[in-house]
């Protein structure tokens, strides 16, 4: 494995609060990452960095080598919490938007998963439950190929019966050389993917560990571990 994210000393403050404090942590490539954290403790700040949405207020972010920017939005897919999409368009539609906009889609792939979900290509948003929208924006996220998947509550918004089939689908179409990093409070569901996982607490690393380490050397599982340090 090589490195593919490094920070150092990453804060971010918003007037006189820190979202991020001294953030230091590295990233390899191939692995699955679980980002956890209650309300507040800097999840949605740390992805707005990687993806160039908000600039730290001291210490370093760098994808590749790169700080974010015009050189890591190829390199980067991202899945937010929200959906972003146009209501008015149809599926074919953001489909080809997508296909003229980045180069690394992959229109093949797109098609098997909605048709594995059984998502009509022709049908608008506006006429979709919030799940289906859902699922359309992860499709067209995995569909990329990329060095970074970040995917901002992937499974939140869907029933529990599609959230195997959504991480299959995570699973099965990602680059080995590419990460996947999650933020997630549905910690059970996916824990059985995660490689590492990192939790932050007020704006700081509480804990980065694998998986493997959580269960042999604490005897919890990283559900069991993460209600015990955030006492939920």
């Amino acid at each position: 494995m090589s490195e593919l994210l490094t920070c150092q000393n990453l804060c971010k403050r918003f007037d006189s609060k820190y979202a991020l404090a001294e953030v230091t942590l590295t990233l390899q490539r191939g692995q699955i990452v679980g980002l956890l954290g209650p309300n507040g403790s800097g999840k949605t700040t740390f992805i707005k960095i990687i993806n160039g949405l908000l600039v730290p207020t001291e210490g370093s972010l760098l994808i590749n080598g790169f700080t974010p920017g015009v050189e890591t939005k190829r390199q980067i897919a991202y899945l937010p919490e929200r959906t972003y999409l146009n209501s008015w368009m149809k599926v074919k539609d953001i489909l080809q938007f997508f296909a003229t906009f980045y180069d690394n889609f992959n229109m093949d792939r797109a098609m098997q998963m909605l048709s594995d979900l059984r998502i009509d290509v022709g049908e608008r948003l506006k006429t979709m439950s919030k799940g289906t929208k859902e699922k359309v924006q992860l499709i067209l996220v995995m569909s990329r190929d990329v060095d970074l998947y970040v995917l901002d509550e992937p499974i939140g918004g869907v029933d529990p019966a599609a959230r195997d089939y959504i991480l299959h689908t995570i699973l099965s179409n990602y680059n080995p050389n590419s990460t996947i990093l999650i933020s997630t409070h549905l910690i059970a569901d996916i824990e059985n993917v995660l490689d590492d996982v990192i939790f932050l607490q007020n704006g700081q690393i509480a804990l980065h560990a694998t998986v493997d380490e959580i269960r042999s050397q604490k005897g919890k599982s990283v559900d069991e571990l993460f209600r015990e340090v955030f006492r939920c």
